[in-house]
């Protein structure tokens, strides 16, 4: 299995269905490495080029190397033991057109994961929008506005913003150049 393919089944088994090669992930998220390389038939070297190479650092080590977790973009309930942080003035969400829509009526949502995913910097919206098939559509959101009305936000070890929901007061359609 190339490293790629080894990424996105890490990806499956650690942010959505630890089941799939038969472990289970605790309160924060950790999972036994013995187990993984156990259940994905993988060694240590593999495991740790996985993690380093991940162009998205969706994974991370503890110290010692003997468990590892996602970031962020779980849709197991664990908690990652993100500290509340100060959001800077604006943040972006890239999504596709078809969801335009429903996003204009209820504004962005968590779905089946535990956080709405935001972006520091358009460039990296406009990546996310690209790994799904359609016309990109990329929302500005006035993130530091929100904080200020109490709403919480969270950043996890790789950069991405998180938050619960982004009502449709708070974005707009960010216009690409």
């Amino acid at each position: 299995m190339n490293i790629k393919s080894l990424s996105k089944f890490l990806s499956l088994v650690l942010r959505h269905k630890p089941e799939t090669i038969g472990i289970k992930l605790d309160a924060n998220g950790w999972a036994d490495v013995s187990e993984i390389l156990r259940g994905m038939k993988i060694d240590m070297a593999a495991l740790e080029k996985v993690v380093a190479e991940n162009d998205k650092q969706r994974f991370a080590f503890n110290d010692d190397k003997t468990k590892i977790r996602a970031n962020q973009g779980h849709s197991v309930k664990v908690d990652v033991e993100l500290a509340e942080k100060v959001p800077p003035e604006i943040l972006y969400h890239g999504t596709i057109e078809r969801n335009a829509k429903s996003i204009a009526e209820r504004g962005l949502l968590k779905m089946n994961r535990l956080y709405v995913h935001l972006s520091g910097d358009v460039e990296t919206a406009k990546k996310v929008a690209a790994r799904r098939s359609g016309t990109a559509v990329i929302y500005e959101i006035r993130a530091r506005e929100m904080y200020d009305a109490g709403f919480k936000f969270y950043q996890s070890e790789n950069g991405v913003w998180l938050t619960e929901h982004v009502p449709p007061t708070y974005f707009r359609r960010y216009t690409c150049a």
